[in-house]
């Protein structure tokens, strides 16, 4: 592994970002013959807030792009799609809080020993090993509290509640470890690290593994190691073309932000910007130190390694300040890279994977039927073998979200009223109540369209054709094809409701699509009506 240096980084145009979209570290191994029978294992590495655009690996294994998306663009929701395979609507983790479901004691009731590891453990034989963030309010004495190991977990080392590089406290296999601030001993994404080689080295050798390793970076408070905290001094947020700029045809929320920015929130951004690169370093260095691990012990090229985040994130599009919620190419887009056995190098594919792909793909990796799971997604292991074409593969997956508000307005901001959250000095608020929406996300031969219905008084519709508007700076919805716009109104009210098998079914754009307006949702009736009236 080659780390990012500040040189080769500097510049206005990155030139090393690599982490666009998914690259397949697709590394042939070769391995027949003896070794061949073996099951093989699997390493999960899952970053927090890392969008396709920071990169933040360089690494000359890493080879052709591919896109994957979040099932909602916010860390608990997205992390329960990642361990269940399920879309939001299915596992009903709507948000970061305990009230939400985010590993409250329903969660734990309903879902939690039905996760993939859980399975791989249970039903497939893997020993596993989870080390650092789990879901944002692990730990919370309403929860169980660090006591509480989650079923399917051979070795345990959960982080109380949110990422944090120093002062945290581990749940050890449900025995409390508080670390404070001395570099050496405590700075996280170091001893996730050294922890993961610690169950390299002590493993059974007479079982298959799964290890995920969840690291804080690059999630606020963006603290990077001491040997990393001055580089890329010149690094500032890319300034792409909805970098700064109004979205006048948007959902309120997103034209209620300032444009042109502040002088001192775009300062906020790019220093943002550049300390999360220089978390990423640490986890470079994490990636580092497991593949030499795996390829000393002659383990590597039996092996499967995803490397991936849980959402995006964004640094001043639109004049949002950072955060993530939206429903964007840019929180919605992270990076996957996968290396692993039977994986031919250099592919290039434009098929739509979702990260509720994820728990389906490890299954099916480990020799477990996943038509005997709940899941929502379907494993992409033929995809990467090239034994799938894009007619037989999906052409749409769905986006959730459910936005958070305040009863009070903010005394700060009282212009705004109550209802909105996420709020910076200067009253551009990143959330609100009605920041509910739901989106079809379409990737087909013949279209790359996203389709959005928000849950609120008007049902705000926004539509953008990805390859003609990549930044999405103009929203065709008043200006679609009205049988189009019918459609995926259809399509999107049926992917809400579905459920395993049924979230699989052709797309608009898939010819295996059929259309039948009279089969169609009686309760969202009102829906349909209303949006007739509002796009003439």
């Amino acid at each position: 592994m080659k780390k990012m240096s500040s040189s080769r980084c500097s510049g206005p145009k990155m030139v090393c970002w690599i982490l666009i979209c998914v690259t397949l570290w697709s590394h042939l191994s070769g391995s027949s013959g003896a070794k061949s029978y073996r099951r093989p294992n699997i390493v999960l590495i899952l970053t927090d807030d890392l969008d396709v655009a920071i990169g933040g690996l360089v690494s000359s294994s890493f080879s052709e792009s591919r896109d994957i998306f979040v099932a909602s663009p916010l860390c608990c929701p997205s992390r329960a799609s990642i361990l269940t395979g399920k879309y939001p609507h299915n596992h009903h983790v709507i948000n970061n809080t305990l009230e939400g479901n985010c590993s409250s004691k329903a969660w734990q009731k309903s879902e939690e020993a039905h996760t993939f590891p859980s399975i791989l453990k249970t039903y497939a034989g893997y020993q596993t090993f989870f080390a650092g963030k789990y879901l944002n309010q692990y730990g919370h004495s309403e929860a169980g509290g660090v006591e509480h190991v989650p079923p399917g977990w051979s070795s345990w080392v959960g982080l109380d509640k949110n990422s944090k590089y120093y002062n945290y406290t581990l749940s050890v296999n449900g025995k409390a470890q508080k670390h404070g601030a001395d570099y050496s001993k405590d700075y996280l994404t170091d001893l996730l690290a050294n922890m993961s080689l610690d169950f390299l080295q002590y493993k059974t050798s007479y079982q298959p593994f799964f290890m995920m390793v969840s690291t804080p970076a690059p999630h606020s408070p963006w603290t990077a190691a001491p040997q990393y905290q001055n580089s890329f001094k010149n690094t500032k947020a890319p300034r792409d073309p909805n970098f700064n700029v109004h979205g006048k045809d948007k959902h309120w929320l997103i034209r209620q932000a300032k444009t042109p920015m502040s002088n001192s929130s775009i300062q906020f951004l790019d220093d943002a910007f550049r300390k999360r690169w220089q978390t990423l370093l640490s986890v470079d260095d994490l990636v580092e130190k497991i593949v030499k691990r795996l390829e000393v012990r002659g383990e590597l090229e039996n092996t499967y390694i995803f490397f991936t985040s849980d959402n995006g994130y964004h640094t001043g599009q639109f004049s949002l300040p950072v955060d993530k919620r939206q429903l964007y190419e840019f929180d919605i887009r992270v990076p996957l890279m996968v290396r692993g056995p039977n994986i031919k190098p250099n592919q290039t594919s434009k098929m739509l994977v979702a990260n509720v792909d994820l728990g389906p793909t490890i299954l099916d990796i480990a020799g477990y039927n996943v038509n005997k799971t709940q899941m929502d997604g379907m494993s992409f292991l033929p995809v990467m073998e090239g034994k799938m074409n894009s007619s037989s593969w999906r052409t749409d997956i769905l986006v959730e979200y459910e936005g958070e508000g305040h009863n009070k307005s903010d005394p700060a901001c009282p212009l705004l009223g109550p209802g909105v959250s996420e709020c910076f000095p200067d009253c551009v608020c990143e959330d609100s109540y009605n920041n509910t929406y739901a989106c079809v996300r379409t990737i087909a031969p013949s279209a790359n369209l996203q389709y959005c219905e928000f849950d609120d008084s008007e049902v705000f519709v926004e539509v953008y054709n990805v390859t003609a508007d990549p930044y999405q700076l103009t929203n065709i919805a008043k200006t679609i094809d009205q049988e189009v716009l019918e459609k995926m109104n259809h399509r999107l009210m049926m992917l809400q409701s579905c459920s395993g098998q049924s979230c699989r079914t052709p797309g608009v754009y898939d010819p295996r699509y059929k259309f039948d307006p009279r089969q169609m949702f009686t309760s969202h009736s009102w829906r349909l009506n209303r949006l007739r009236q509002k796009l003439k």
